[in-house]
């Protein structure tokens, strides 16, 4: 077999969108985009979505609406992707990493109580897998740090404490003690990225809770601004009849998210729940299969909360690195692409230049030196499943017998 890792999963629902927005002669903003961001508002329980071209720019310009910036410090975990904390320091804010729990793939909530300080402006906390974080555990946190929160501007004010911003590219869909992923924190970005459950091609969106004091309409307004060049007008707006003026109100960024991008979700939007729940059948066949083996896997699913099943992390028993990696080796020689998620930040070239150590972060390398993802999408096969963990259980049982090795 050859069985790939995480393929996009398109039919001719979503070709024929796609079809559909060629042959209007709309190609980028416009109609389909704005349809796209009102069926996400509805699927998330939210007010107002807004579209762009990925997670990262849209956590990047809600940073830079919320007015953060140099001498301001955002706190995120050690154990995510690179664009969690790579978006801080594009707004030239400090980065705090904070390690995770022991065995555990969310931050330490004790340890990030403990590293707030005055100039904490934003917590970034990272849905990993497509299982959501503790919200509750960050929002007591937040409040109990409130007396330190120092506003610098009238939207900082509005919240009066430390904003929530969900790094949750993987949990669209996901769900935490009755509430969706999207309304739960102050603001939440998911990615669309061809290898997500929801994908258009590119591209991500950003969902926010209602602001006391602060209209949507503004929010959605400053998103606009920040994401087409400061421009007053968006192409769309202009094609009125004699509307061409426009001003721009600032030199901002272009990270809009078009039409032919949004068609591919209109189509994925209308398969999403039976993508959902695809994923959770083969996040079980998985866990059943694998039922005696040595390996720690990520429960998804539980009484008071729902994965998007987006991951299906598994970590070997008393195992390190180097056997991991040559798992993974042996795997692919097999035909079975596995990945890892994630290499903690850390140990990457960028983040020691700005002095991080992976000596100080002992629990996201021990979730990680073991740390194996299996392929995980809907065009997968039961008969391929298991495959994977036959696959898998040939590699490691035989490692026993022979030491296949050393």
């Amino acid at each position: 077999m050859n069985i790939p890792f995480s393929p996009p999963d398109i039919t001719d629902i979503e070709i024929k969108e796609v079809v559909d927005t060629l042959k209007s002669g709309w190609l980028t903003t416009g109609p389909k985009t704005k349809l796209l961001e009102k069926k996400i508002a509805e699927f998330t329980n939210t007010s107002r979505a807004v579209c762009l071209n990925s997670a990262t720019a849209a956590m990047e310009l809600t940073l830079r609406l919320l007015g953060v910036g140099e001498g301001d410090e955002v706190i995120t975990s050690a154990y995510t992707y690179s664009a969690t904390a790579s978006v801080i320091n594009h707004v030239g804010a400090k980065i705090v990493l904070v390690d995770t729990a022991e065995n555990s793939y969310q931050m330490d909530y004790d340890r990030l109580e403990n590293v707030i300080t005055p100039d904490t402006k934003v917590i970034i906390p990272v849905d990993i897998a497509g299982v959501m974080c503790d919200y509750n555990k960050i929002n007591e946190i937040v409040e109990r740090k409130r007396n330190l929160f120092r506003p610098s501007n009238k939207l900082q004010e509005a919240f009066g404490r430390i904003v929530v911003l969900a790094d949750a590219a993987h949990s669209f869909g996901a769900t935490y003690k009755g509430r969706n992923s999207g309304e739960i924190a102050d603001f939440t970005c998911f990615s669309f990225h061809a290898v997500k459950n929801f994908t258009t091609g590119e591209g991500g969106a950003v969902t926010w809770s209602d602001i006391p004091g602060i209209s949507n309409d503004y929010i959605y307004n400053e998103y606009m601004l920040l994401s087409l060049h400061g421009q007053s007008k968006d192409a769309l707006a202009k094609t009125k009849m004699g509307a061409w003026e426009y001003d721009i109100i600032s030199p901002a960024f272009k990270c809009n998210m078009t039409d032919i991008m949004a068609s591919i979700g209109l189509g994925q939007m209308v398969r999403y729940p039976l993508i959902l729940e695809r994923r959770r059948y083969l996040i079980e066949l998985y866990k059943s299969l694998l039922s005696g083996s040595e390996v720690q896997v990520l429960e998804h699913y539980g009484d008071d909360f729902s994965s998007s099943g987006h991951l299906f992390l598994v970590r070997i028993t008393n195992k390190d690195e180097e056997y991991r990696n040559k798992v993974i080796e042996k795997m692919a020689e097999m035909g079975v692409a596995t990945n890892v998620h994630y290499k903690p930040l850390p140990m990457h070239t960028a983040y020691k230049k700005l002095g991080f150590d992976i000596e100080n972060f002992p629990n996201a390398f021990n979730m990680y030196k073991n740390g194996i993802t299996f392929p995980l999408h809907t065009r997968l096969t039961d008969e391929e499943v298991f495959y994977v963990v036959d696959t898998f259980k040939q590699i490691t049982d035989r490692d026993k017998e022979v030491h296949l090795f050393v």
